[in-house]
């Protein structure tokens, strides 16, 4: 039996981090998805590997679909979203962006972060 993830995906959101490639990439996630948690990073960032493991499980355990941007492969992106230091969250809810978080997150207070627009 074959599973057409793509169908999935639009009644699920997804329970492991998205990577995104570019504006329309993460377009196309923020429009399709009713919250999304966008992690903009960089590999050389230590803040941004302690703050993986966090992020990891609140794509796992909540309703909002994360999404993971590389600011070096997307410095453009970056640049639209006014990203200046990594980490910096960005939460979108129904499209539009509501929330930025700069800087490591407790899980709780993320989870928390999530939830008030995902309930």
């Amino acid at each position: 039996m074959t599973v057409d993830t793509a169908a999935e995906e639009s009644i699920d959101t997804p329970t492991e981090p998205v990577h995104v490639d570019g504006e329309s990439d993460l377009d196309e996630v923020v429009g399709d998805d009713g919250v999304v948690l966008a992690d903009f990073y960089a590999d050389w960032c230590g803040p941004c590997q302690m703050l993986e493991p966090v992020v990891e499980r609140l794509a796992a355990e909540t309703d909002a679909t994360v999404a993971k941007v590389d600011v070096d492969a997307n410095q453009q992106l970056a640049g639209v979203y006014g990203v200046r230091g990594v980490p910096t969250l960005i939460l979108f809810a129904d499209g539009e962006q509501v929330e930025e978080v700069v800087g490591v997150q407790g899980e709780d207070e993320l989870q928390a972060l999530v939830e008030r627009y995902t309930e």
